[in-house]
C-alpha cells in the first residue's frame, strides 16, 4: 500500500518534465505525501509554483535559504523513496559520480531509501557509452532504473529516450512497498564466468561478465524476493535480501548452488561456467623458458544437471549464449529439463558478455520462442521474471 508513504520526487531540467507533475498528482491521489526536489534547470520546463500548488508544500530547489539548515538530510530521512523523473544524462552523469552540487543529487547521497531513476533523454544521449556506463554504475548502487521507452523525442525525432509512463513509474513504486510479484518467494542466482586455475595466475575462463546475472538479482530484490546470488563476478551494490556468495571455479559454484538449491522457489542459472578444467594444476608459475605445458582437460560439474536429478527440485530457468543461430538453445530447452531457456546470440552488436544490453528469446520446453529486441540488461531481467510469474501463476 501507498497510502501514508512519504516519498521524494526529483524533478531535472527536461522537457519531460511537465509529466512529472502528472506523476505527483496520481502520488498523491493514493494517498502518498510528496515533496518535491527540482533541479535549478527544471524551472525552465516547469514553474516551482505548479509543483507548490500539486503537492502543498514549497519545492526544494537550492540548499540553502531555508529555514532549516540541512533540508536535504532532512528530506533524506523522511522519504520512504526517491523518484528522480525525468533524469537527464546531466543529473543520471552526478548521479554515478557522487557529486552532490544540488539538493537533489545531495538529497539522493544521504538517503538509505529506494531509489528510482527515470530516464527521458534523445536516443543518441541514451545510447552513448558514457550514459550506458552511468547506468550500469546506478544499477550497480542498488538503484531501479525505470527504463525509457521508444516513441516521439523533443525536436521532432523518433526513438528510445522518452520517458516512461507515469502509469509505469508508479507501478514500480507501488510495487515496492505492496511487496512485489515475487513476495515470499527465494530466488537462487548464478552469474559470472568461471576461472579454472592452470597454475597459480593463470586460468582458463570467458568473457562473462556477470551483469545479467546481477541485473536479474537486482530485479528479483525489487519485486519482493529474497535473493542467493552465487557470483564469481563483482556482485552489485549492497542491498538487504541478497545474500552473496563469491566463487571462483566451476566446482565452488556448484558445491555453493546445490547447498543452497533445496531452500530455493525459484533457480535461476546465469552463469557462464566452464565446461572444461585442467586435471593437474601446477603449484608453481609455468615458464615459458621451459616449454609450452600440455593441458589434460576434464570435465567440470554439470551444476544444472545436478538441480534436475532432484526429486523436488525449484522452478528452473537456464540460459544458453550461441552463436550465429540459436537453434542448439531450442535443442537444449527440449532435452535440459529447463522450465525456461534464454537464449542469446552472443554474435550480435550490443549483446551479450560485456555490454549493457542483451538481445534475448524466451525458450520453452515445447519449443515455443518469443524474440525479444534488445534492450538494457535491466529491463531484460524483468523480460525475464515476467515470464518466469506468468508460467508460475499458470500452473
Amino acid at each position: 500500500m501507498l497510502a501514508g508513504r512519504h516519498l521524494v520526487l526529483g524533478v531535472t531540467g527536461g522537457v519531460a518534465a511537465y509529466k512529472a507533475v502528472y506523476l505527483a498528482r496520481r502520488l498523491i491521489e493514493e494517498g502518498v505525501e510528496v515533496r518535491a526536489v527540482m533541479t535549478p534547470t527544471a524551472q525552465n520546463f516547469v514553474g516551482e509554483a505548479t509543483f507548490a500548488a500539486v503537492t502543498g508544500t514549497q519545492p526544494i530547489i537550492e540548499l540553502f535559504g531555508h529555514d532549516d539548515v540541512s533540508p536535504h538530510t532532512s528530506l533524506a530521512r523522511w522519504a520512504d523513496a526517491v523518484v528522480i523523473a525525468p533524469a537527464t544524462a546531466s543529473t543520471i552523469s552526478k548521479l554515478a559520480a557522487g557529486e552532490s552540487s544540488n539538493a537533489l543529487i545531495a538529497t539522493v547521497l544521504a538517503t538509505t531509501a529506494p531509489v528510482f531513476v527515470a530516464p527521458a533523454m534523445h536516443s543518441e544521449m541514451w545510447e552513448h557509452p558514457a550514459t550506458r556506463a552511468n547506468i550500469s554504475r546506478l544499477t550497480d548502487f542498488g538503484y531501479t532504473i525505470v527504463p525509457p521507452q521508444s516513441g516521439s523525442l523533443a525536436g521532432g525525432d523518433e526513438g528510445i529516450g522518452r520517458l516512461a509512463d507515469p502509469e509505469d513509474i508508479l507501478k514500480m513504486v507501488r510495487s515496492i512497498f505492496d511487496g512485489g510479484d515475487l513476495a515470499g518467494s527465494t530466488v537462487l542466482i548464478t552469474a559470472g564466468g568461471t576461472r579454472e586455475p592452470i597454475d597459480p595466475v593463470r586460468y582458463i575462463g570467458n568473457r562473462s561478465s556477470g551483469k545479467m546475472g546481477n541485473a536479474l538479482a537486482t530485479a528479483a530484490h525489487a519485486r519482493g524476493a529474497q535473493v542467493i546470488l552465487v557470483t564469481a563476478a563483482p556482485p552489485p551494490g549492497n542491498l538487504p535480501g541478497i545474500e552473496v556468495i563469491a566463487v571462483d571455479t566451476a566446482a565452488e559454484m556448484a558445491e555453493a548452488t546445490w547447498g543452497r538449491v533445496d531452500i530455493a522457489d525459484i533457480a535461476v542459472m546465469a552463469a557462464a561456467v566452464a565446461d572444461f578444467r585442467p586435471a593437474d594444476v601446477a603449484t608453481g608459475k609455468l615458464r615459458r623458458t621451459d616449454g609450452s605445458p600440455e593441458l589434460l582437460l576434464e570435465p567440470t560439474p554439470d551444476i544444472l544437471r545436478g538441480i534436475t536429478k532432484r526429486d523436488n527440485r525449484p522452478y528452473l530457468v537456464g540460459f544458453a549464449a550461441e552463436v550465429g543461430s540459436l537453434d542448439a538453445a531450442v535443442e537444449k530447452a527440449r532435452t535440459k529439463g529447463v522450465d525456461l531457456l534464454v537464449g542469446n546470440d552472443i554474435s550480435i552488436d550490443g549483446s551479450g558478455f560485456g555490454s549493457d544490453s542483451n538481445q534475448i528469446a524466451l525458450i520453452y520446453p515445447d519449443g515455443t520462442t518469443k524474440h525479444h529486441p534488445l534492450l538494457p540488461k535491466r529491463q531484460v531481467a524483468d523480460v525475464i521474471w515476467d515470464a518466469v510469474v506468468e508460467q508460475r501463476a499458470s500452473t
